[in-house]
């Protein structure tokens, strides 16, 4: 392995020894013990955290899939009937897609990227909490459901008129719906910290070109996320209010179309895939060039093909929509794009065996688990190509045979690749060393289970048997197929259980180690193991890529304060860099641990169940206390005064991140409005959509039918708006800048939004759109209002936080980031709101 020159020691600047260091930094990041742990906002242990949920909900979904084979292993099962045997079918997929394999993944990169990067945490680490209790909350609703048994019943898909109040009365499509939208926000909470953390938050030197390449891997998954779960959250959403409020999105007789749904969800669901795959696959471009001897072959070029698998993946969504009757040329538009998606695979794949083969491979089981992968995948990927071909595509639709491609490719790639990533990073996690007594028996047990499970899967489907099925007969010729398909279920099974006694095994009797047991060349095992709260006792300076140091030397070095902030200065800092060269730009400081994310979250969790039990005035309330919420949790954040630059090590000052403009909020603001705008043009799309596609277009003359001048009052909101945004907001920057009065321009501002505000809310609630209930036209409109007055009232509450920070002494002349961030949001709400109107004009 290529090493970078190692620097000679200096002497530490702050004169602490290195067990000196580590307590004061503890003592700073540290999680607490019992009940404290509730308050941790620390990326090791939400990472861990949410890993330990995921794998519990896994075990959970496996117990479904046990469920689902014991129902199919012979004809005429009486073990689930038609109703259990949904619930059951619906949760397994949910739980399996929703509640472990995004989840896991996104507490492993949470684990594993500030100690790759350099950097001490995440960028915003109430954040981080905050979507782990929304993603707890809402998983444990749904298996709450389950129990009760009153689970959604209409497939992990949902689709549409199944999933409507007409064919699937009672709560339990509701349950799907809202408890989902509560995790997707947990997801893109965490994609959006994800983006920002690995965009500024790297250890000075690590230019984007020096990044390791998981780091590349989960920046595209992560801006994956903020773009690609937006879609669904919109779907459902629309979905929910046709079932509860009667507003026709997806009902053909009154200007809806149930094939908006299959859109909505198929935008989200195909990046999904691909969501899964890049960081199985970032995991084994990490682990597969320690194990053989070598950096990775061609790292420019996987880069390159991660990011064009990123864009590509959006392209091919309606590929799972050949069979609905669209024309021929979107046919061969979506069939091309997911032939060309193949392109960039192969270049990752060659990419990992051309680094085995001009290497010294060493024998693991680590590799035993690549080998699996490699197998598994490459087969699924070979199916995907023949499902891309639609005279194919039409003969497997809806067959075993696509529900056998989905799990070859979905386990493939999380399975076969989370456990690879398992068995390399376990010893990080424990500070221990498996024995592998079990884990090699394990293996051939899951991988021998798998194949025996689905491989013969497309046999079945190409011999007819339809998915989502929970009984078939003698006749059909499916029972053997059935029968060892369900053997091979429970022998992958034992191997799983068999995994999990290993790790337990290991936690507790593996042998111990000193540092670095791989001779790996990433930052991670440059940390002491287990890590501890802080990770680093100085951030490093990179000089070469980051995936060729020597960690067994650079640790040593790091913990004896030879880098950057070194020094304890009794609060969470760490570094922010350049975006692109990797240059020291500004200190970071992070907020304490705190109970908030965890208030905040049973909050949330409060609403929800309020909107799933219909009692909408108490979750208007509770929105309500949940904005005082944030605001209260936003009063102290940053620095009571002005500092100026502070010395950071190495000769360096920087300034801390309340003093600059180009801080980690603004970039987390601009990528949280990246997946607003995301849902948004969702929304924008299904207007478009209706009005082009749907039965029932143009609507009859009482569907159009409008009070007063809606149009005008519209149009003067959106003007209004945009007078507040262009103007007001920015005159607040300019007085707060120049150290004048600022009180009159904030007092202007909140009241011309005020009266903006109440405009937009007055046009549904006086009758000046047209009757929602009536025709999808007036659904439409409603929902663009529904959608800018939401926006406008959180825009208020913006003003209201920075009222209360600037009458405490938050604010400056240097500390101004609190009105950027404002004229920020408000110039994306007059954005939608003047392309609302756009839009209203375009279909009415």
């Amino acid at each position: 392995m290529t090493t970078a020159p190692t620097p000679a020691p200096s002497a530490p600047e702050d004169g602490l020894s290195p067990l000196e260091r580590h307590k004061a930094l503890d003592a700073i990041w540290t999680s607490g013990r019992g009940l404290q742990q509730l308050s941790a906002v620390n990326h090791t242990t939400l990472g861990i955290r949410i890993m330990l949920t995921a794998c519990f909900f896994f075990f959970v979904g496996g117990l479904l899939a046990m469920l689902i084979r014991a129902q199919l292993s012979t004809p005429d099962t009486a073990f689930l009937d038609a109703p259990a045997y949904a619930q059951v079918f619906t949760m397994h997929g949910t739980v399996m897609m929703f509640l472990f394999a995004i989840p896991l993944l996104e507490g492993i990169a949470m684990y594993l990227l500030p100690k790759m990067l350099g950097t001490r945490d995440l960028a915003f680490p109430r954040l981080t909490a905050y979507g782990y209790w929304c993603y707890l909350f809402g998983g444990l609703t749904l298996l709450a459901a389950l129990v009760l048994g009153v689970a959604p019943m209409s497939g992990w898909f949902m689709y549409t008129p199944l999933s409507s109040d007409v064919y699937s009365p009672g709560i339990n499509s509701d349950i799907w719906l809202l408890g989902i939208t509560f995790v997707e926000i947990s997801a893109v909470s965490i994609g959006v910290e994800l983006t920002v953390t690995i965009l500024r938050m790297r250890a000075p030197g690590m230019s984007l070109a020096r990044m390791p390449i998981f780091a590349w891997y989960m920046l595209v998954t992560a801006l994956m996320i903020v773009v690609g779960f937006p879609p669904l959250i919109a779907g459902s959403l629309m979905l929910e209010a046709e079932r509860a409020f009667g507003l026709p999105f997806f009902d053909p007789t009154r200007g809806g179309d149930p094939l908006l749904w299959q859109h909505l969800f198929w935008i989200f669901g195909h990046p999904e895939v691909y969501i899964i795959f890049l960081p199985a696959a970032g995991m084994l471009a990490t682990l597969v060039p320690t194990f053989s001897r070598r950096p990775l072959v061609a790292y420019k070029a996987v880069v390159a093909a991660v990011l064009a698998m990123g864009v590509i993946s959006f392209l091919i969504w309606a590929h799972h929509m050949f069979t609905v009757g669209m024309p021929k040329l979107a046919l061969d538009f979506f069939a091309v794009s997911s032939s060309a998606v193949v392109l960039p695979t192969a270049i990752q794949i060659f990419a990992l065996i051309a680094t085995m083969a001009m290497g010294k491979v060493v024998r693991s089981v680590p590799m035993l688990y690549v080998m699996g992968f490699f197998i598994v995948f490459v087969n699924g990927g070979l199916t995907g190509v023949m499902v891309a071909v639609v005279p194919f595509n039409f003969q497997v639709h809806d067959t075993a045979f696509v529900t056998a491609h989905l799990h070859y490719v979905l386990i493939g790639s999380l399975v076969f690749g989370s456990l690879a990533g398992l068995y390399y990073w376990l010893p990080h996690l424990t500070g221990r060393m498996s024995v592998h007594s079990l884990s090699i028996p394990a293996f051939w047990l899951i991988f021998l289970g798998f194949n025996g499970t689905f491989l013969l899967m497309h046999l079945t489907g190409l011999l007819g048997m339809p998915r989502r099925v929970h009984s078939y007969f003698w006749d059909d010729g499916w029972a053997t197929l059935n029968l060892i398909s369900s053997v091979g279920g429970f022998i992958q099974a034992m191997g799983f259980g068999l995994v999990a006694l290993d790790v337990i095994l290991t936690r507790r009797h593996g042998p111990r180690f000193r540092r670095d047991p791989w001779k790996a060349g990433t930052l991670e095992w440059a940390t002491p193991t287990p890590a501890p709260s802080y990770a680093f006792g100085a951030l490093p300076n990179i000089e070469t890529r980051a995936d060729k140091l020597e960690p067994s030397v650079l640790g040593p070095q790091l913990a004896a304060g030879d880098g950057y902030l070194a020094r304890p200065r009794g609060w969470m800092e760490t570094m922010v860099v350049d975006t692109v060269s990797g240059k020291a730009d500004h200190i970071a400081i992070l907020p304490q641990r705190t109970y908030m994310p965890l208030i905040q979250g049973l909050v949330t969790f409060a609403g929800i169940l309020c909107l799933l039990f219909k009692a909408y005035l108490l979750a208007a309330g509770i929105a309500l206390l949940l904005a005082a919420l944030f605001i209260l949790a936003a009063q102290g954040a940053g620095l009571g005064r002005d500092h100026g630059p502070l010395p950071a090590g190495r000769g360096l000052s920087l300034p801390p991140h309340p003093e600059v403009r180009n801080s980690l909020p603004t970039w987390g603001l601009r990528v949280t409005l990246l997946a607003n705008g995301a849902m948004f043009a969702s929304l924008g799309f299904g207007v478009l959509y209706l009005r082009l596609t749907a039965p029932g277009w143009p609507p009859p003359p009482e569907a159009m039918a409008m009070r007063g001048p809606g149009v005008a009052l519209a149009a003067l909101a959106a003007v209004l708006l945009i007078a507040v945004a262009a103007g007001l907001s920015r005159a607040t920057i300019r007085a707060n800048d120049k150290g004048e009065p600022k009180g009159r321009w904030m007092l202007f501002t909140a009241g011309a939004l005020a009266v903006a505000t109440a405009l937009v809310f007055w046009l549904p609630a006086s009758g000046h759109l047209p009757d929602p209930r009536v025709h999808a036209l007036g659904a439409t409109l409603n929902g663009l209002a529904a959608y800018v007055f939401v926006h406008a009232a959180i825009g208020l509450a913006i003003l209201a936080s920075n009222a209360f920070r600037s009458a405490g002494g938050w604010t400056s002349p240097r500390r101004g980031t609190d009105f950027l961030l404002t004229r920020m949001w408000l110039d994306y709400t007059a954005a939608t709101a003047a392309i609302s109107v756009g839009l209203a004009a375009l279909v009415v």
